[in-house]
């Protein structure tokens, strides 16, 4: 298929029309193992310069999840302070080579600085055209309804980045999802394939046969084989315990797109989208092969027999470990504006 003719879908319910898969663009620079540049930012703003192609895009990217701030004690801390915010928007928007973004997330939330505080340092931004949309990643249920009550700019807050796969389905459970719909959100679902896991390319090299391939399955049969760089080694679910037992899931995926001559990721795609008519998935991908594999799981139309099959699959799995280990685990709640001392 071309990528031209994606289906779409709309950001939030009074948001752009967007590709109803998005392309998760982090593993190109970063956490992924080694890269040839170090910053997807800086690589995405050559193409832009290189093609002329940046009205074509809808671009989204974000801040505050690190502090980046030259000597900062704790670059590990999120840092969504005004001042702080408008230097990464400038960063960004060099590095980028562009004058605009069309979704800005706070990357995390940062617990020391209120939501409405954040939203009015994005408002100026936001009436000057620098930025056209809002997004928040990972917030708490009453962080999010905080954001949409700010007078005017909430209105922008259109999308919200949560963490959703067969491996993940938190926010079906928590109530978040529920609070979303409420308010008119986006779900623009991060790691769709659970890292990797969805791919069927970690599967036990029982399953193959012939040199070439079993030397392919020996790298990653385990996350031993993962590259120093790269941030699932840290990662409960890919630790040496529960690697293998999160294979089951792969299994059953593997069985049902047998049938439609798919991959598993282009079973969990077609998947999520079934499901949830809100949902815009962000796979990551290393190469243009994957990135085309998984624009025809965007295209792919389930029966709902096998959407309801997958479904009792992932009810069923007893996914082994938790999605972060407990010092990594994104905190949704951020103190009250009554409580701001300013900066």
């Amino acid at each position: 298929m071309s990528l031209k003719s994606l289906p779409t879908r709309t950001l939030g319910k009074n948001g752009p029309t967007v590709s109803a898969l998005g392309l998760g663009a982090m593993g190109i620079g970063a956490f992924y193992g080694s890269s040839d540049e170090t910053k997807s930012q800086t690589i995405i703003g050559k193409w832009f310069a290189q093609t002329g192609r940046r009205s074509e895009i809808f671009l989204a990217t974000k801040f505050g999840s690190m502090d980046l701030s030259d000597g900062a004690p704790d670059p590990y801390k999120a840092n969504s302070k005004p001042r702080y915010i408008a230097q990464q928007l400038s960063k960004s928007l060099a590095a980028l080579q562009t004058d605009y973004v069309d979704l800005y997330y706070q990357h995390r939330v940062d617990p020391e600085v209120p939501i409405e505080v954040v939203l009015e340092a994005l408002r100026p931004f936001v009436e000057s055209g620098k930025i056209k949309w809002i997004g928040l990643s990972e917030p708490s249920v009453k962080t999010l309804r905080r954001a949409k009550a700010v007078e005017g700019v909430g209105a922008k807050v259109v999308a919200v980045q949560m963490e959703f796969s067969p491996f993940e389905l938190s926010i079906e459970k928590n109530g978040f999802l529920e609070v979303a719909n409420e308010n008119g959100m986006a779900v623009v679902a991060y790691s769709p394939l659970a890292r990797g896991l969805v791919t069927g390319r970690w599967v036990r090299s029982l399953y193959l046969q012939g040199p070439a391939i079993n030397l392919f399955i020996h790298r990653f049969r385990s996350p031993v084989d993962f590259e120093e760089a790269d941030i699932r080694k840290m990662l409960p679910r890919f630790s040496e315990e529960n690697f293998s037992k999160n294979l089951k899931v792969v299994d059953e995926l593997k069985k049902i797109g047998e049938k439609y001559d798919a991959t598993t990721s282009q079973i969990a795609l077609a998947w999520i989208l079934a499901e949830h008519p809100n949902f815009i998935p962000i796979p990551g991908i290393r190469s243009v092969e994957r990135l085309e594999e998984n624009a025809r799981g965007a295209e792919l139309s389930l029966s709902a027999e096998d959407v309801k099959a997958i479904r009792k699959v992932v009810e069923a799995a007893e996914v082994a470990g938790e999605r972060y280990p407990d010092f990594f685990m994104p905190q949704g709640d951020c103190i009250e504006l009554s409580e701001w001392k300013g900066e």
